[in-house]
């Protein structure tokens, strides 16, 4: 026994309405535009006209911008030939060192250097966050340590990495940073 499947007739206002959203595109090659839907007569009277007030007008649509891809970690392949030494890195910035602010613009101004380069695959050394010799209270170890992952993860950087991921130990371990950089748009 088949179940046959029972759709539900559109009302005159989602006909109405859909009518008005398929006016304002183009339809596929070979396709036409669905008829205008006839207006429904009313058995009810009508009410006495109003002064006519202007309609609300919907918003324009905005065009959304194209949602970037979940960050994707490095291929294990490659992690692989790092650690053996058979694949080197395309470039190394020291960041360690750095304060915080100098450090996040130097980041920005290497990772579009190295993107624009035609880099695949670059090192950024945070260090490990020693503590340093009479620091002040405020002063957290690690800082950079912790930021530049966060950085990396920000929407405008995202045009430019594809993921990251810990250092092995001989390129500095848990304070290094392997990342894979996108290809330049219009790149061959």
């Amino acid at each position: 026994m088949t179940k046959s499947r029972r759709t539900r007739q559109l009302s005159s206002e989602e006909k109405r309405l859909w009518s008005h959203v398929a006016r304002h595109v183009k339809p596929m090659r070979g396709k036409v535009l669905p008829p205008e839907p006839e207006p429904e007569e009313k058995s009810a009277p009508t009410p006495a006209p109003q002064p006519a007030s202007p309609a609300p007008v919907p918003p324009p649509l905005l065009p959304q911008k194209p949602t970037l891809p979940p960050l994707a970690p490095v291929e294990r392949k490659t992690l692989t030939a790092l650690r053996r030494g058979r694949k080197d890195v395309d470039s190394v910035i020291d960041l360690h060192g750095m304060r915080q602010e100098e450090a996040h613009f130097a980041l920005l101004r290497f990772l579009h250097q190295a993107q624009a380069s035609g880099y695949g695959l670059v090192l950024i050394i945070t260090g490990k966050g020693a503590a340093a010799v009479g620091s002040g209270l405020f002063e957290e170890r690690g800082v950079l340590r912790r930021m530049v992952p966060h950085w990396l993860r920000l929407p405008d950087l995202r045009s430019l990495v594809i993921g990251f991921e810990e250092a092995s130990p001989q390129h500095g371990g848990s304070g290094a940073l392997y990342v894979r950089l996108r290809r330049r748009r219009g790149a061959g």
